[in-house]
């Protein structure tokens, strides 16, 4: 009886009774790997599945290699999250309350006494404890800790009085996400809503009224000023009249949207409300363009929304397709009701980019040549990111633009903004790249000019030419996202490194402030090699800079001043440091590139020498339910939990590995799943029937050979995928294709090397499906063997027999093509089928075509082949296979091509062939098969090498 859970809990005990995964320092080569910690705020779901499964597969396969191989986890606690969390249950929030009781499996009675931030750590930190246990990974869990135990808070503050030390914390001013609520800085692990969203950097451009009062236009393309025909309000607002002194103690009377008010009071301007207007009084008003000087008038549109910018916005209608559609749209409109007329005749179109992709106008062409209806056709955003596009990469500013002409458009925004900043004539503003961005506690989020913060300065010149260095001798898995981690540490700017609210470990040096989530979640894999010195007696407490110094940098001299009863486990310590790191491979999901593993990567090469940075980093794409996108906070939600109990650890494991590969998003599909269960139910019950039959090698014939053959190649790809973290192209090998070739093996009568390919098989797939695999093995060793610690197959070249797969493909397209040709032809009661061989001079057509198959000169061949006794009464024929193997060579299976190179192929011996696996084409086929009868058939003139005439009576 195949029971998967009975199967689970008895290894994951046995596992854990003979402490397999718990590795000590010994002299062979070690491997240590590690995953993300998971953020504890609710259940672990199916996205962290895929992440710590690949990880899981990657330590299995290593320790099976031979590797000492070190696999630990923590647990993530610090930040806002949890607070807002124990918040929101303390006031039943009735979405919050829904979500955690709908989706993450925990009853209401149980879910309101998580009510502070202590109670959930600790009920989450048993759960995905058990989770982990539930699948199967191969975790050193002697190791496990929280970020807000006293031991890992005394790690960070020893790495950030480092950090302090060498310059990398600075106070200063700095635009940063903020929740008004919580009063602090906002990072990733904090957003509820639009965590995709980054802090964009606006140049607001002072129109004026005839009396001074500035209209700011917030724009990304500063250059596009010079091309401004009208500004766009939008009448159905109310907008507010601020006094607005600027940090240069400047004050100006400004107009803006109401939502544009609240943001501005977050930066460093002194706002006052003077008043309200409304759009509609704005509307037909002439202000003044402070960088050409011309008068433009303000137009009505409703499509301009308070939330963007500051709900004022200019109009380069030559460049920008919207504005270019809005103007058409509003040519024929009755502009009476704000008491003026329709201007929109009277304007003229300013070029000032010159493209060598478009005319004068770019977006007018654009939208032309893409038919845009109007400004709501879906299609005006494409033609927007496409002028933008080209304009930036391939632009140059024309003579309309003054000094700035000549100048790529590329180029030109940061000395334009600097100038038009030091005339006078402009501010700059940050807001949200996409809105609106919510913090966990539910509350919108700002962007916050701060003063008086600490920072991280990941913006220091030398500190990215370490990174740079870093990153250049290090692995990149899959070697595509290189670029993206390049780019993204050119860009990398300061960022915020401590809040005054949440769970965290304070700034050594100013205590109240704590230290950010993200901060303190850069180096702990190291914390993973000291962790056990508490159970060795050294107390948090104890654990100061000079323990440290020595154990994490080698500074011999600081062991002077570590206390002498603890000198024995520090320096037990430093021996394992030095043994296990650095990380050699760091797996994690793409959604980590842009902060974590860029720090990761920043923070080591600022604490560690340069032989302890980081070796690898492999990244993964997400998971999604049934095509829609997972939340823990929104749902909907398949928690890991939930998953291997409705399927098992195994097949859980076995789908989320072989659904996508790398970068590529997989989906969990519920039906899909259970038909992975049928598949591995199968694998186990005929895998158990060989092992209890153990059926005995005789004689090897041809076919055993054939199937080792297959076996070693499929191991040999299997390794080569694990090798690059291919985990889905390793099940194909080590799975799905290999009992797809076992199959056919069986089909032809095999049996003899049945035994070896499911012993193979049991290694081949212990990293992915370790229960099962531990289960069969069990069957044919001694108790307290574990197929987790045997040696993962090796691929034996000698068993490639390339003649016998050769051989092998032969009958299988024979018996292929046998069955179309009696499925197409519909012959009624056939009763024997011919076959007929190619004759003899066809083979040396085919093995004089393959020995000049670089360069297939016909003229050439055939001169050849002219001279050739067999070959000459055939010349016709000869040059029109000579013609269709020209076009089929380069096509070639490479296994075929081979074949018939390597083995000498010719009529002899495929005659033999067929007449061997004749019998076997009759079993299938249920008709007689003879191969080469004595009576002659016309037809049997098509048979070519490797595709016999076939015949049907």
């Amino acid at each position: 009886m195949y029971d998967p859970h009975e199967i689970e809990r008895r290894w994951q005990r046995l596992w854990d009774e003979h402490r397999v995964f718990e590795p000590i320092v010994e002299d062979r080569q070690k491997f240590f790997i590690t995953v993300p910690y998971p953020y504890l705020n609710g259940n672990l779901h199916a996205g962290h599945t895929r992440t710590f499964t690949i990880g899981d597969v990657v330590a299995r396969y290593k320790r099976m290699c031979g590797y000492n191989v070190l696999f630990p986890m923590g647990f993530h606690v610090t930040g806002t999250p949890i607070v807002g969390l124990s918040e929101l249950i303390r006031s039943r929030d009735p979405e919050i309350v829904e979500v955690y009781e709908r989706y993450h499996g925990i009853p209401r009675d149980v879910l309101y006494t998580l009510d502070t931030p202590e109670k959930i750590v600790d009920y989450f930190r048993v759960e995905a404890e058990k989770a982990m246990r539930s699948i199967g990974f191969s975790i050193d869990w002697r190791r496990k800790f929280t970020t807000m135990d006293e031991h890992y808070k005394a790690f960070i503050r020893w790495q950030f009085e480092l950090l302090h030390k060498k310059g990398y914390v600075a106070k200063g001013s700095h635009p940063v996400r903020w929740c008004p609520n919580d009063d602090n800085p906002v990072e990733d692990h904090d957003i509820l809503r639009g965590e995709d969203a980054t802090i964009v950097e606006y140049v607001l451009i002072k129109f004026r009224l005839e009396d001074g009062t500035v209209l700011p236009c917030a724009t990304l393309r500063p250059e596009t000023v010079f091309g401004v025909t009208n500004l766009w309000i939008n009448p159905d607002l109310t907008y507010v009249r601020a006094s607005v002194r600027s940090p240069d103690g400047k004050e100006e009377e400004w107009v803006v949207s109401e939502e544009a008010f609240e943001k501005l009071q977050y930066t460093e301007r002194q706002l006052a409300r003077i008043g309200e207007v409304r759009g509609s009084e704005l509307v037909g008003s002439e202000v003044k363009n402070p960088i050409t000087g011309n008068e433009v008038v303000v137009l009505p549109a409703t499509f301009v929304h308070p939330d963007e910018g500051t709900g004022v916005v200019m109009s380069v209608p030559a460049h920008a397709p919207y504005d270019h559609l809005a103007l058409q749209d509003l040519a024929d409109a009755d502009l009476s009701q704000y008491g003026i007329e329709n201007p929109i005749k009277s304007i003229r179109y300013v070029s000032l980019i010159s493209v060598p992709e478009y005319g004068e106008y770019p977006a007018v062409e654009a939208c032309e040549q893409m038919e845009v209806r109007d400004q709501h056709d879906p299609k005006a955003e494409e033609a927007t990111r496409l002028v933008y596009r080209r304009e930036f990469h391939s632009g140059v500013l024309k003579e309309v633009c003054g000094r700035y002409a000549g100048m790529a458009v590329s180029e030109v925004k940061d000395v334009l903004t600097r100038d038009f900043l030091d005339e006078g004539h402009a501010e700059l503003f940050y807001d949200f790249s996409e809105r609106p961005v919510v913090c966990r506690c539910g509350t919108r989020c700002v962007v916050k000019m701060v003063r008086g913060q600490w920072f991280l300065t990941y913006s220091d010149t030398e500190w990215k030419q370490s990174a740079r260095e870093c990153l250049a001798q290090m692995k990149i898995i899959p070697p595509e996202m290189r670029v993206e981690f390049e780019n993204k540490i050119d860009w990398l700017k300061d960022k915020a490194c401590a809040r005054r609210k949440g769970l965290g470990t304070s700034l050594p040096w100013d205590e109240e402030w704590l230290i950010e989530s993200l901060a303190d979640s850069t180096i702990y894999m190291a914390y993973y090699i000291i962790v056990r010195l508490k159970d060795r007696g050294v107390g948090a407490k104890e654990l100061t800079k000079p323990v440290l110094d020595y154990i994490l940098l080698g500074d011999e001299r600081a062991l002077e001043h570590v206390p002498e009863q603890h000198r024995a486990a520090v320096k037990a310590a430093r021996e394992e440091f030095e043994y296990w790191y650095p990380v050699d491979l760091r797996t994690s999901g793409k959604d980590l590139v842009a902060n974590h593993l860029l720090f990761f990567i920043f923070h080591h090469v600022a604490i560690f020498p340069r032989d302890k940075w980081p070796k690898a980093i492999a990244v993964n794409g997400f998971v999604s339910l049934e095509g829609q996108k997972m939340s823990k906070s929104k749902g909907p939600l398949l928690t890991l939990r939930r998953a291997v109990e409705e399927h098992g650890a195994d097949t859980t494991r076995l789908y989320i590995l072989s659904n996508a590969e790398h970068m590529q998003d997989a989906d969990w599909k519920s039906e899909n799943v259970e038909a992975m269960g049928r598949h591995l139910q199968r694998f186990f019950e005929w895998a158990r029937e060989i092992i209890a039959s153990h059926p005995q090698r005789s004689e090897s014939t041809r076919l055993d050979r054939w199937m080792l053959s297959r076996l070693s190649r499929h191991v040999r790809e299997t390794r080569e995928a694990l090798e690059a973290l291919q985990t889905r192209r390793a099940l194909q090998h080590a799975f799905f294709l290999l009992l797809n070739d076992v199959r056919w093996y069986e089909r032809r009568g095999g049996r003899g090397e049945l035994f070896t390919v499911v012993d193979t098989m049991v290694r081949l797939m212990a990293p992915f499906t370790p229960h099962v695999c531990e289960e069969l093995w069990s069957m044919y060793h001694e108790e307290g063997d574990f197929v987790s610690l045997a040696p993962y197959p090796e691929h034996h070249p000698e068993h490639v027999d390339e003649e016998a797969e050769f051989c092998e493909l032969l009958v299988r397209e024979v018996l292929d093509d046998i069955t179309n040709i009696l499925k197409v032809a519909k012959i009624e009661k056939p009763r024997r089928v011919y076959l007929y061989t190619a004759g003899d001079w066809s083979y040396t057509v085919l093995k004089e075509a393959l020995a000049h198959r670089s360069s297939l000169d016909m003229g050439q061949l055939m001169k050849r082949l002219s001279l050739d006794e067999s070959v000459k009464p055939h010349m016709k024929e000869a040059a029109s296979y000579l013609k269709s193997l020209a076009k089929d060579i380069r096509s070639m299976d490479e296994l075929k091509l081979s074949g018939y190179v390597n083995t000498g192929w010719n009529r002899r011996a495929e005659r033999e062939l067929l007449e061997e696996a004749s019998k076997f084409l009759s079993r299938e086929l249920g008709l007689e098969v003879v191969v080469d009868p004595p009576k002659e058939e016309p037809k049997a003139a098509l048979a070519r090498p490797m595709r016999p005439a076939i015949i049907i009576e």
